[in-house]
């Protein structure tokens, strides 16, 4: 089936220090706690509840931690309120991102976002002004090693998959965005582990950078915006991301 990988860009998450970790661990807190307050605190009844304990576990985060952060967000009445807010913009030669974040302070993380994106030779734009050069899909990477690839094709498929790809190691089954969880859960059933699980902006166009100093600018551009306590997540149609590493 045809298609292109995002492997290259989750292997490079998933290749964190400890200090990052803790951050990745703070920032998927932060989305429970917001789920939980606006759905509840049963993963039964709230589906992003259960999508995003998924992902936790996916992250290793511990399950102590995950439930600590339910019963805390349950049981709180006052707290911080954040907001989803997306924004989009160019990196250096024309990258597209798009950056989703969760804040309690809008103009603060408008702030460093527009700094992030000038600093490093690109320009932060209005809604809407990258976003149509990618569509969101659910993606469900499942590791190669031990796993038989027609089977589990056959299962994805069978689960209600729309497509499914190899690449670097890995196997990656993509859905509708809304079918991500219900094909996770299947798939779960029957025996599969996976790395990761979520609904991604999937670009349809890819740019290459050749320039070295584009390169070093674009690497360093997605550093600053992970490294943000308000970041939950960046995507962009950078080519050759392991390249920068």
């Amino acid at each position: 089936m045809s298609g292109h990988s995002k492997w290259s860009t989750i292997k490079r998450k998933k290749e964190k220090t400890d200090n990052q970790r803790a951050k990745v661990f703070t920032k998927i807190g932060r989305e429970i706690a917001v789920i939980v307050r606006e759905g509840g605190p049963d993963p039964a009844s709230n589906s992003k509840l259960k999508d995003v304990i998924a992902k936790a576990k996916a992250n290793n985060v511990p399950n102590d931690n995950i439930e600590r952060i339910i019963k805390k967000a349950a049981g709180e009445t006052g707290g911080a309120d954040y907001e989803e807010i997306v924004y989009e913009g160019y990196g250096p030669s024309g990258v597209a991102v798009i950056v989703e974040t969760l804040t309690d302070n809008r103009n603060r993380t408008a702030g460093d976002m527009r700094h992030y994106f000038d600093k490093y030779g690109g320009n932060m734009g209005q809604s809407g002004c990258v976003s149509f050069m990618f569509s969101k899909q659910g993606v469900i990477v499942v590791e190669q090693e031990g796993v038989d690839e027609d089977k589990l094709m056959e299962d994805a498929l069978e689960a209600g998959a729309t497509d499914f790809l190899t690449d670097d190691g890995v196997f990656e089954i993509r859905t509708e965005p809304l079918d991500c969880g219900a094909v996770r859960e299947d798939l779960e059933a029957k025996g599969y582990t996976f790395i990761s699980a979520e609904v991604e902006y999937v670009p349809s166009t890819y740019t290459t950078l050749t320039d070295p100093d584009d390169i070093k600018n674009m690497a360093k551009m997605l550093e600053m915006f992970e490294d943000n306590d308000d970041v939950q997540a960046v995507w962009h149609n950078w080519e050759n991301a392991d390249d920068a590493e």
